[in-house]
């Protein structure tokens, strides 16, 4: 379980120091000062996250007391009570460093937990992009493939334990995710890393093109080959030769191609010679090349040649937790190509950002950064900077949510104790941890239990 957020409540009345203890002591881990000296001493000796000052204090004001606390190293969040609000002191309640600032006349404990739960949401954010900001200045990843997530540490570790080796790789995955990228790590590497690492890209040649490309061709082999063509195989000798969209290539290049792998040996179109070379093959394709195998449209001969390491690449959608070090990262290198002084998301739109989907994945993301950077009028990329597709993404729901509200048609009532019922079988009763993952405070999940019926669970 994780530890409550530690709270120092400020007010020189007693009786508005301990009831407020009491209310909120169930969420946090609650401290009381009842002048700013006693505050200090506490903020000297344990780190807070929160504090909760009224203005009114003996010898100092509560203002003065959140100046000096957000000038730690750690500031935590400020929230300042007063009795004696106006505008004015709102305005300069906020100027002067306070996160957020309630009457005490009007104060209301669940308006109360949920501006202190939004404040902790908004500096876990802030905290999570800094933190995010020093992966990046550290190079994190691998090269320029970004990602933290368990499924691209995967990845990085299987092109750490492939790269030494000459096996062949076959890197698959949708269109936009990066295999070119994961190509050049595996062979930057290796150890031909000094030599060439060459690119075809099989879709953009016609068959009868393709061959001479990969191969090349003598003199007067075909009408228009005025001169002798060394084709890539040879250009790529002790390197490295990147096949990419592999599912595209004819019949007959598929056969010439099986046969270099097996002998590392061809012919240049035209001549009888015969060339050998020492070649490190990686393909990469957006096709399911089992399934073309079984539609006879792809050698089943060949598919098990190149696939000695297979390495998948998972969609972005899957990964949602390195889309803000992605965007981080396009960020600062589109920056610096267009020369603007843009450094940053606002929290809406790094939010945004991860809600979408990425239909198109990294590419797409890219493309996205790519654009706002353009629009931007600030040193931040906001909401309104993002394309509209992107703006209006709905964040998604907890597992299995939409699936079941369409298969069985609930109503809100039975959807939200269906929920309720899932957060705390997955929090195994823990009802601290089950309000957290429903985003609710604990108040408000203890009066939901009661409406369902659902005290005793």
């Amino acid at each position: 379980m994780d530890a409550k957020p530690m709270l120092l409540i400020v007010d020189d009345e007693k009786p508005t120091r301990e009831g407020l203890r009491a209310a909120l002591e169930d969420r946090f881990d609650v401290y009381l000062a009842e002048d700013v000296a006693t505050a200090l001493q506490l903020l000297e000796k344990e780190r807070f996250d929160v504090v909760l000052s009224d203005f009114r204090l003996p010898k100092e004001d509560g203002m003065k007391l959140i100046t000096r606390a957000k000038s730690l190293s750690q500031p935590p969040i400020c929230i300042l009570m007063t009795a004696y609000g106006s505008e004015e002191l709102a305005v300069d309640a906020m100027r002067r460093g306070a996160d957020d600032y309630i009457a005490k006349g009007r104060l209301q404990i669940d308006e109360l937990e949920m501006r202190i739960a939004r404040a902790l949401r908004q500096h876990k954010l802030e905290a999570e992009n800094e933190a995010l900001h020093q992966q990046l200045d550290a190079k994190f990843g691998l090269e320029r493939l970004i990602g933290q997530s368990s499924a691209m540490e995967e990845v990085f570790e299987v092109i750490k334990q492939v790269a030494p080796t000459p096996a062949t790789v076959l890197i698959q995955g949708e269109s936009g995710t990066g295999k070119e990228l994961v190509a050049r790590a595996v062979h930057q590497l290796s150890p031909r890393a000094r030599q060439p690492m060459v690119t075809v890209h099989c879709a953009a040649l016609a068959p009868s093109l393709l061959e001479s490309e990969l191969f090349g061709h003598e003199k007067g082999a075909f009408t228009g080959a005025n001169e002798r063509r060394i084709g890539r195989f040879e250009q790529a000798d002790g390197g490295t030769l990147f096949l990419d969209e592999i599912g595209e290539i004819d019949a007959s290049t598929q056969v010439k191609l099986l046969r270099v792998l097996g002998e590392r040996s061809f012919e240049r179109v035209g001549a009888n010679k015969t060339i050998s070379v020492d070649v490190r093959l990686i393909a990469a394709t957006n096709k399911n090349l089992s399934a073309m195998v079984k539609a006879g449209t792809f050698r089943e001969d060949l598919y098990f040649r190149m696939r000695v390491v297979e390495l998948w690449l998972p969609p972005l959608r899957e990964r949602p937790g390195d889309v803000p070090l992605l965007a981080l990262h396009f960020l600062k290198e589109i920056a610096g190509e267009y020369g603007k002084a843009v450094t940053d998301f606002t929290v809406d739109a790094l939010q945004a950002l991860v809600n979408y989907a990425w239909p198109a994945n990294v590419r797409e993301l890219r493309n996205a950064i790519e654009g706002a950077v353009a629009l931007c009028r600030g040193d931040k990329i906001a909401l309104r900077d993002l394309p509209p597709n992107v703006r209006g993404a709905e964040p998604p729901g907890p597992a299995g949510t939409k699936s079941l509200l369409e298969q069985q048609a609930l109503t809100l009532e039975e959807a939200e104790r269906q929920l309720i019922i899932r957060a705390l079988q997955e929090a195994r009763g823990n009802r601290t941890l089950a309000a957290k993952n429903l985003g609710v405070s604990r108040r408000t999940l203890h009066r939901k239990l009661h409406v369902y019926h659902l005290e005793g669970f």
